[in-house]
């Protein structure tokens, strides 16, 4: 019976992975509000950096409300607030509006982020853990290469679109998102005590302190900083990849959208694969190798002009950015050892690079073109090359 059990939790636990994947619908959405609305870049830029700036204020304080209610419960309000973001575009695409809707998104996401990882721990025991959270991001991945083709497809009414065009997404991913809900309400999971086990629950006050205290560490600084850049050029290739094709190849928009796809293909076999090399290759050879491989591909990306070259460049940035947040943050987690919990929310608050990036990449493409937006993800490349001598 309990071995019925943990496979009915871990297959729940797996669709709420899959709904972790939504907020990757941000980079595709935001360049169709932009056709729609007529924006700038710099203003477009605005939807994805609202998305991961919630990271910043939730991450820490979602570790207290798991203290009090539990792992499950916050999972599952992290999933209620995904689905009422997921059904606000389903009444217009003002400006106002979707920046609601990303919003929320966003606040979703920072919650079942910190809280997600802990109940996997919960359900699975033992040694399945590290494989256990591998397959989850690669769920997580199918939901965010799947969010182009269902908006493109929209748009081109290929699938019936109910007169929404390519927001036809959002009702997709809000009725898997109720699925998600009810499935994890109606499966029992046992939770042996807080998610902090054998600690008092600090306010939310002294954790941030004790956070930002850490930072006085040279190595949780640098590592802290390696995570704003990684997510910093996950956010900003997914957001400029359609981009780029489309000033360089005179694209649409709808075609150019399989750029985002190629660039999740990648990073989904990135995580599949970066889970055996580093059992079999010294972890700081794969650090090397994947930064390189982000190198080559800001090269191509900034001085492609041809549909092959442009596709090699977002592959490679695919695979190579596809495990540098699990070495980085392993690299974190390791200096401290006695203080984890707070490095933990430390390097997801990192993932505020998500709104520091494309905001600044919105001026650069605005100034001198998308080639503008690559210069500032290379800068986050070339700071990840510091990074390798604290791989160890």
């Amino acid at each position: 019976m309990n071995n019925k059990i943990n496979k009915l939790a871990l297959a729940s636990v797996m669709l709420c992975f899959f709904a972790m994947g939504f907020v990757d619908l941000v980079g595709i959405a935001s360049n169709y509000v932009k056709s729609d609305l007529e924006l700038n870049d710099a203003t477009a830029n605005i939807f994805p950096s609202l998305v991961f700036f919630w990271f910043l204020i939730f991450s820490v304080p979602t570790g207290v409300l798991m203290n009090k209610i539990g792992r499950k419960k916050t999972v599952l309000l992290s999933l209620v607030v995904t689905v009422v973001s997921l059904l606000l575009p389903l009444f217009g695409e003002s400006f106002g509006l979707m920046l609601v809707s990303f919003s929320l998104l966003g606040i979703g996401n920072a919650l079942m982020q910190t809280s997600l990882n802990p109940l996997v721990a919960t359900v699975v025991r033992g040694g399945h853990l590290a494989s256990t959270l591998t397959f989850g991001q690669f769920v997580k991945a199918i939901a965010s290469f799947m969010a182009p083709y269902i908006a493109a497809w929209g748009a081109t009414q290929a699938i019936p679109s109910f007169g929404l065009g390519w927001r036809v997404l959002f009702p997709i991913y809000m009725i898997i998102g109720i699925a998600a809900s009810l499935f994890l309400l109606s499966t029992p999971i046992e939770e042996e005590g807080p998610a902090f086990a054998g600690e008092t629950s600090p306010t939310v006050g002294k954790q941030f302190a004790a956070c930002f205290r850490l930072l006085g560490k040279p190595i949780v600084l640098l590592s802290f900083i390696g995570i704003m850049c990684h997510v910093g050029i996950d956010v900003g290739t997914n957001t400029t990849a359609p981009k780029i094709l489309m000033e360089r190849l005179g694209m649409t928009l709808n075609d150019a959208a399989f750029a985002t796809s190629l660039y999740f293909i990648f990073r989904t076999l990135g995580c599949l694969t970066g889970s055996f090399f580093l059992r079999v290759v010294n972890n700081r050879l794969f650090f090397v190798i994947s930064i390189t491989m982000m190198a080559l591909s800001m090269c191509g990306l900034f001085f492609g002009t041809t549909k092959l070259v442009l596709y090699i460049a977002i592959a490679l940035v695919g695979y190579g950015n596809s495990n540098v947040f699990s070495l980085v943050f392993a690299q974190a987690l390791q200096s401290v050892p006695d203080k984890q919990n707070e490095v933990s929310g430390l390097m997801i608050m990192g993932l505020f690079g998500g709104t520091v990036f494309p905001l600044i990449m919105g001026f650069a493409s605005d100034a001198m073109g998308q080639a503008g937006a690559v210069l500032v993800m290379a800068v986050g490349v070339a700071y990840l090359f510091t990074y390798i001598k604290n791989v160890k």
